[in-house]
């Protein structure tokens, strides 16, 4: 891909995905990579710039993380954030050390002097902090730009080899003026002017495809999601005909969905898609069976997925590739080098080891959600359809804790049909980012008609986001959430009780398993 690039290494931090997306916001295209990524890779990823990402380990302990010093001698500008800025002062020289006292949230930041980093930031400005050591002496040649009430060096510099670090987070929301920071960084420093565009990646992926592929047949994962959609379309202007669409039925979708994917990517949808419906819902059922723990659940269901997958293929005849709605997200919650594994998606974790096709396509593997959603838009799929409610490939799923039945999914989709349908009613629904109703494993004590009752609870989840990384819990009205808790109890049989999420994401992630 022959753009300007930034590099990020990860070094086991949290934030290393949001690293990549606020650099992305600035049109230059940013990857994630292990911190274990060797020399002559880096180089031939040639990027402008490379950062250094947070960790939870120290520095000066053993078996904590660590890199070959020979990237300072790249000429390559290097920014290190949080653990890569204590990695960085360790490595050249500095003495890093326990903090006198840690530092964790919103912390005001003085910034000393003048440098490319804070070019028009404020001299005094909120950042956040997140870190029990810090740099205690700056390696030679550095100049120290800022500090805090308990943080000596909260950012220091080698201008002349243009090596930057800071302590604190610049990626988050709550470091007031990160945004500008990494701009500064990316374009200042590293003098990207930001040639990442969405009808370039279109174009590029689908010359791409085309050469790839050639005559080769190939058969698409088609969830009717806004990942799998716009990956369907993709291939669809790439190779046309060569494509077929399944589009399986495992039982765990949304009230009416089956009927809505088929109408809109059906024979007589507006795509003319080569289509094929598959019924697989007992065989899903049967696979779940007694089955409770979150990561085994994804599994099956990923498994079972490629296996329908390959049992139609065989039908069709000779297929070379599967097309896959992976997207990035989906690909470091999974577990990138040594970073944690948050869940395993069913698309990329969930594999099994064995498919029977020659490769895996994912042409939206290093896009975030609203990237795809961009890269709909640039191909004419309806904005009705680019902005339709995201949903996980697993389905009801993950949405319904413990073992999954048939009664838990009807209790579930008649639940959630009412508060999506509730949201609409309210014109809220098109501010929100992502909504649904789980069913919890929990049953109680209720009383309906004079009579006690002991049944499920259900959990409504709203969140707000823009990337699908972070997440903030929504704040529905009131006498909105009245009306939906009193349809589900008095509509949905097997339900007396209607709880809602509060959490944000971090700690918790968007879906419940």
């Amino acid at each position: 891909m022959q753009h300007e690039k930034i590099l990020v290494l990860d070094f086991g931090g949290q934030y290393n995905q949001l690293i990549a997306r606020r650099v992305r916001e600035l049109n230059v295209y940013c990857e994630v990579h292990p911190s274990t990524m060797s020399i002559e890779k880096i180089k031939e990823f040639n990027p402008k710039g490379i950062i250094f990402t947070g960790g939870p380990n120290s520095v000066y302990l053993k078996d904590s993380p660590l890199i070959d010093k020979e990237i300072f001698n790249l000429n390559i500008p290097i920014l290190g954030i949080c653990y890569g800025s204590q990695l960085m002062a360790h490595l050249l020289g500095g003495k890093v050390s326990k903090a006198r006292v840690s530092e964790y949230g919103k912390t005001e930041l003085r910034i000393l002097g003048d440098s490319k980093l804070f070019d028009d930031c404020h001299r005094l400005t909120t950042v956040w902090m997140s870190h029990t050591d810090n740099i205690e002496k700056a390696p030679k040649d550095f100049v120290i730009t800022s500090n805090t009430a308990n943080c000596p060096v909260a950012s220091m510099e080698d201008p002349n080899k243009k090596l930057y670090a800071v302590q604190f987070h610049p990626e988050v929301m709550h470091t007031v003026e990160g945004q500008l920071m990494l701009k500064n960084f990316v374009t200042l420093i590293c003098g990207c002017k930001g040639d990442w565009q969405m009808a370039d990646f279109v174009k590029q992926n689908i010359k791409d495809l085309k050469e790839k592929i050639k005559d080769g047949k190939v058969l698409c994962a088609l969830s009717g999601g806004v990942d799998s959609s716009v990956a369907a379309v993709l291939l669809s202007k790439a190779i046309g005909k060569q494509l077929t669409c399944v589009f399986v039925d495992h039982g765990l979708l949304r009230k009416n969905e089956a009927n809505e994917v088929e109408n809109v990517f059906g024979p007589n949808g507006p795509y003319k898609l080569n289509f094929i419906k598959v019924d697989a819902s007992e065989r899903f059922y049967k696979k779940l069976k007694s089955v409770t723990e979150p990561e085994k659940k994804r599994k099956i269901i990923g498994e079972e997925f490629i296996r329908v997958f390959e049992d139609e293929a065989k039908k069709i005849g000779h297929v070379d590739y599967l097309v896959q709605g992976t997207i990035y997200p989906d690909v470091i919650e999974s577990g990138l080098g040594k970073s944690a594994v948050i869940k395993s998606h069913h698309n990329v974790g969930g594999l099994p080891s064995v498919v029977d096709f020659k490769e895996i396509i994912e042409p939206l593997r290093l896009l975030f959600k609203d990237e795809v959603r961009k890269v709909g838009l640039e191909l004419g799929i309806p904005s009705n359809l680019v902005y339709r409610q995201p949903f996980p490939g697993p389905g009801l799923g993950i949405r319904i804790i413990g073992e999954v039945t048939k009664e838990k999914v009807r209790i579930v989709q008649e639940a959630d049909y009412i508060y999506r349908e509730e949201l609409a009613k309210a014109g809220i629904d098109k501010n929100l980012g992502q909504y649904f109703a789980a069913l919890t494993n929990m049953q109680s004590v209720g009383v309906m008609g004079d009579e006690r009752t002991y049944e499920y609870a259900i959990a409504l989840r709203a969140v707000n986001t823009s990337d699908f990384m972070t997440a903030d819990w929504a704040r529905i009205p009131f006498d909105v959430m009245d009306i939906i808790s009193r349809r589900i109890v008095n509509e949905v049989k097997g339900v007396n009780r209607v709880l809602y999420d509060f959490t944000s994401k971090p700690p918790a992630t968007i879906e419940f398993e």
